[in-house]
């Protein structure tokens, strides 16, 4: 296998551990569907919450993805851009490790709009920003001197990219949250989750500054 399909693998793979790193993480929703399925005493009301957390963060992801794959600067600005955007992300992940409150606004949500409350909370915590930098390296732009024709090419593949960038990342965080949406619900309840579960504040915020770091690294690599 050549080191640039194992480096695309590598990438994809990423791009499904950070579905589940967000799925486990509590602020992206899942404990709101488990509360849902115990407020209403069904699991249907839990799958309907969680389709519904899935939606907004489908949502979110994409809203941050596709204006950079519709970038025409990307053809011919490749590694500029993927060194700013890794510099925003870690900017983003300082950010949130000195301001450590949770963005009131989430809270004036209602219920009853989950989907809307997905978006905002990926979008407040970063979510969409973190698939940036793992994006940006799956982008192929190698024939970016190849004409217009070319160019245009490249941008709709760019443009599915990041749509199945976003569902994968999607899928993988809705299985990892409805797993664990699954559990609390049918064996430990919200209780235990309010008495066992720690704080991922601090982690979210330094994965944010890695892969931040982390693009930089593989934009100057590429170079």
């Amino acid at each position: 296998m050549s080191a640039e399909l194992t480096s695309t693998a590598a990438l994809w793979w990423a791009v499904l551990f950070s579905g589940v790193y967000h799925g486990v993480n509590p602020g992206m929703g899942w404990p709101l569907a488990v509360s849902a399925g115990l407020m209403e005493a069904r699991r249907g009301a839990m799958a309907k919450a969680l389709a519904a957390l899935a939606v907004g963060h489908l949502a979110a992801m994409t809203a941050i993805l596709l204006p950079f794959s519709m970038m025409t600067l990307l053809l011919d600005w490749q590694s500029e851009i993927r060194i700013g955007a890794g510099l925003l992300v870690v900017a983003m992940g300082i950010y949130l490790l000195i301001n450590r409150k949770h963005p009131r606004f989430l809270a004036r949500v209602p219920p009853s709009r989950l989907a809307l409350w997905s978006f905002l909370a990926a979008m407040a915590h970063g979510a969409g920003l973190m698939l940036v930098p793992i994006y940006l390296g799956l982008c192929g732009t190698d024939v970016a001197d190849a004409g217009h024709q070319a160019a245009q090419q490249l941008m709709g593949q760019n443009i599915l990219t990041a749509l199945t960038v976003a569902g994968a990342h999607t899928l993988a965080m809705t299985f990892a949250g409805g797993v664990l949406a699954v559990i609390i619900y049918l064996w430990l309840g919200l209780r235990f989750l309010s008495k066992t579960w720690f704080n991922l504040d601090i982690v979210w915020a330094l994965s944010l500054i890695l892969v931040g770091a982390f693009g930089i690294y593989s934009a100057q690599i590429g170079h």
